[in-house]
């Protein structure tokens, strides 16, 4: 069985919609494993559409590494939410200043809220996570400069 370009955009598809972190196959002689990392590894497949070469499906991992400011992540497994409540305002915004140990955002684990403090001051760069969204620990939170 070959591994064909829809294919590996199908799985990817599947990792990204069902929340998953890994998905491994195993076909006699073959084998495929899709890890997303950060967010924005479902860039791969379309860099591997684009130019099947070894160099472009390089590209991306490069690409992740340049990152915008210093990664904030999970420090468990959870649900992400951005508020105190659901009416209320979030914690945090693109933009906004933070100081080491105010309080980003909360990640509920076995129902208990946890409120996720920033480990560093400065600027919130970007938001990589959606309010009511499942984490898993290490995962990239947002980003700050």
């Amino acid at each position: 069985m070959k591994f064909d370009i829809e294919y590996v955009e199908k799985l990817a598809k599947v990792l990204a919609d069902n929340s998953l972190t890994e998905i491994s196959l195993e076909d006699g002689e073959q084998a495929i494993t899709l890890r997303k990392e950060v967010i924005g590894v479902a860039q791969a497949p379309v860099a591997v559409q684009a130019a099947p070469q070894p160099a472009a499906a390089q590209a991306p991992a490069a690409q992740a590494e340049v990152k915008k400011g210093k990664p904030l992540t999970s420090p468990m497994v959870g649900t992400f939410y951005s508020a105190p409540s659901p009416d209320a305002e979030a914690f945090v915004k693109v933009g906004q200043t933070v100081k080491e140990g105010d309080v980003v955002c909360i990640v509920e684990a076995m129902k208990l809220m946890n409120e996720i403090e920033s480990e560093f001051s400065g600027k919130i760069v970007e938001i990589c996570v959606s309010d009511g969204q499942p984490v898993e620990f290490g995962q990239v939170l947002m980003y700050i400069e």
